[in-house]
């Protein structure tokens, strides 16, 4: 696929891409064997792990964590009004959509106590590959596992279909606040664990991304979107901090491996997911 070689113009000295569909790799581009830091793209993997847990009947939803009135639903969602790291509130569960590191850092605490094992234990009996550090940033590790993240959220096989349709569904529909490098939004949407893309502009991921797309982005580089519209997820991992590039380069990779996959399903008389 010609879009992802975009990469190859980007101000990082390394960097991974792949294009992934519910069958398998459509295209990839870059150094698949490297591993990189996810920062906050961990968070998928996080998530998909305390959803695990809840179909498992180990935690539930609605069980109360973090602050007083706050459940692991408010710290998914990240409106358990606990700031950006830390454990003291800044704001009552439910009011604001405050993104936090520290309550996805509660969640592993809270899932290590119900299992009876270390979290980064459970988290690679469900992955297969481990987690380095914390629950919120902690994943180093190559494209290819970022591409196992991506085909559980095409196809899920680690949790239920019922389950990732209540994860990309809009929690505490309303609340606004900051996403981090974009600026304020109201509503500011987010899923259990997933960013939500909706209306969001401008966002990080492209123009012609379906409103039903999320994902989320980490500071380190990092991004994995899913559009449930194209029926395909793109995953990127750089060696390069977020920043101003990305604001540019994230969208303009997007629109034209969009552009490019319609193109290749119209040609082979596909329909679009």
């Amino acid at each position: 696929m010609e879009a992802l070689k975009q990469v190859e113009c980007w101000p990082c000295a390394h960097a991974a891409v792949a294009l992934v569909s519910a069958t398998g790799v459509e295209a990839s581009h870059g150094e698949p064997e490297r591993p990189f830091a996810w920062a906050s793209v961990s968070k998928l993997a996080t998530a998909v792990c305390v959803l695990a847990a809840v179909e498992e009947r180990l935690v539930g939803l609605d069980d109360p964590a973090g602050p007083a009135g706050s459940s692991v639903r408010h710290l998914l969602a990240h409106a358990s009004g606990l700031p950006f790291e830390g454990k003291a509130p800044i704001a009552a569960p439910g009011q604001r959509r405050i993104y936090s590191n520290g309550g996805f850092e509660l969640l592993g605490a809270l899932l290590a106590a119900a299992a009876g094992m270390p979290f980064a234990a459970y988290f690679e009996a469900v992955w297969g590959f481990p987690l380095a550090g914390s629950p919120a940033s902690g994943v180093e590790a190559p494209l290819g596992r970022l591409v196992e993240v991506a085909s559980e959220l095409l196809a899920p096989v680690r949790i239920s279909t019922r389950a990732l349709g209540e994860a990309t569904r809009v929690q505490f529909p309303g609340l606004g606040g900051v996403l981090p490098g974009f600026g304020r939004f109201e509503p500011n949407d987010f899923g259990l664990g997933f960013e939500l893309r909706d209306a969001k502009a401008p966002h990080w991921t492209g123009a012609r991304n379906s409103a039903s797309s999320f994902g989320h982005f980490g500071a380190s580089g990092t991004f994995l979107w899913v559009d449930p519209g194209a029926g395909i997820a793109l995953a990127c991992l750089t060696d390069r901090e977020f920043g101003d590039w990305a604001k540019d380069a994230w969208p303009a990779l997007s629109d034209a491996v969009l552009a490019e996959w319609e193109g290749r399903c119209r040609g082979a008389g596909r329909p679009r997911a």
